[in-house]
């Protein structure tokens, strides 16, 4: 050895001893791996998980995380993403050339279609939008070039619930027509507001999986990351070349806090289910509010199919306000909350809200004239959270 310090530090020989195990999963951070010896480099295949090459291509952490990831979607196989968003885009690039076409919601998440309708729309790949609450919408608006269908359960903001199994079969109708020389249309699902918790996505009959990790299996608004889980390998490699052509990667430490979400994850969910529930009702009889978006509550769009299809609920409810209440005052009211803090994203510690321009984002229209305000309910007392409200009211109402 070197009588050097700098060398005789980096190339110290020490080595703990193995058999250590502990509650959380150990943190491994690398950009270069070694390898025992130059067949090793040559042959060593990161692509199954049976060893590593580069930190891009995934690290104990990150292939931790990645298999109880899909163990929650109820998939095989995951691929981390930087966020939500990014987990979208990738599907998007993986699957889709120039000339093809991909259908998307009405009410789908705003950025995806942004996506859509700017950096698709650039590389030659066209987009329209369906009523995810009219299968036989989708069935004719899917044409010889589509070639993805996104689903969203339920839809961005207005909450709508659709009847997965029904827009799966209309796809799988037109692949059933299609010739063995054609690309098969798949279906992609966002299903950050499931969670893997409030249903099984792949027992629906979707191809993919995507979830928004910033927020339940985060948990701590801390946190942006998002996922991709398929069961269909040839799918998943599909996706898992594009990911590493792509150079995408998620930071270790922010796997780490992720995989220390996990284990409350289920107990948030359910916790912010029955709060948003009992403050949903409530909202509904207060003056000014004509309509809130749930799921779970009765006259909410999708009602019936989200009892058929689903055992739990997000902590996402929706009020529309009367027309004759102007946006300043929904405004107003907003800014008069205290608990409920005004931002994005949803899912964390903190209760949230934000005021929509639905019918501005909408191509099929909003069947509501008045505002709307989208509320997160976070861990606070159910209590507080409805007293906060209610002192807001008076905003809204003087």
């Amino acid at each position: 050895m070197s009588d050097d310090l700098s060398t005789r530090l980096i190339h110290h020989p020490y080595k703990p001893p193995e058999g250590f195990e502990g509650v959380a999963p150990g943190v491994y951070k690398a950009s270069t791996v070694f390898f025992p010896n130059v067949k090793a480099l040559r042959t060593t295949d990161w692509k199954d998980k049976s060893g590593y090459t580069y930190g891009l291509h995934g690290t104990p952490t990150t292939f931790t995380l990645e298999e109880r990831i899909a163990t929650i979607e109820g998939g095989l196989h995951c691929v981390l993403a930087p966020s939500g968003l990014a987990a979208v885009s990738l599907v998007d690039m993986a699957l889709l050339r120039q000339g093809d076409e991909v259908l998307i919601p009405d009410n789908a998440y705003g950025p995806g279609k942004s996506f859509a309708s700017v950096e698709l729309a650039a590389w030659g790949i066209t987009h329209r939008y369906f009523d995810a609450m009219d299968p036989a919408d989708l069935a004719r608006k899917i044409g010889p070039a589509t070639r993805l269908v996104w689903l969203e359960a339920p839809g961005s903001v207005t909450l709508e619930f659709p009847d997965l199994p029904a827009l799966v079969a209309r796809v799988r109708e037109v692949n059933a027509q299609r010739g063995a020389d054609q690309r098969p249309v798949v279906t992609a699902l966002d299903n950050t507001w499931g969670a893997g918790i409030a249903f099984a996505p792949f027992d629906l009959g979707v191809d993919i999986s995507v979830q928004a990790l910033t927020k339940y299996p985060s948990g701590g608004a801390d946190v942006l990351m998002g996922s991709v889980v398929t069961r269909d390998l040839a799918l998943h490699r599909q996706v898992l070349l594009t990911h590493m052509r792509l150079g995408l990667n998620i930071g270790v430490n922010d796997a780490e806090l992720v995989l220390r979400g996990l284990s409350s994850m289920a107990l948030r969910y359910h916790a912010q289910d029955a709060c948003t529930r009992e403050l949903a009702t409530w909202m509904q009889g207060q003056a000014g509010v004509v309509q809130v978006l749930h799921p779970a509550l009765p006259g909410s769009p999708g009602h019936a199919t989200w009892q058929r299809d689903a055992t739990a609920a997000a902590c996402l409810f929706s009020a529309v306000f009367d027309a004759s209440i102007s946006q300043a005052r929904i405004d107003a009211f907003c800014d008069s909350l205290r608990l409920f803090k005004l931002g994005w994203s949803w899912a964390g510690p903190i209760s949230l809200c934000a005021p929509y321009d639905i019918g501005s984002s909408r191509s099929q229209g909003w069947p509501h004239a008045g505002g709307l305000v989208r509320f997160a309910v976070g861990l606070e007392s159910v209590h507080d959270l409805r007293a906060d409200l209610a002192q807001a009211l008076t905003a809204l109402n003087p």
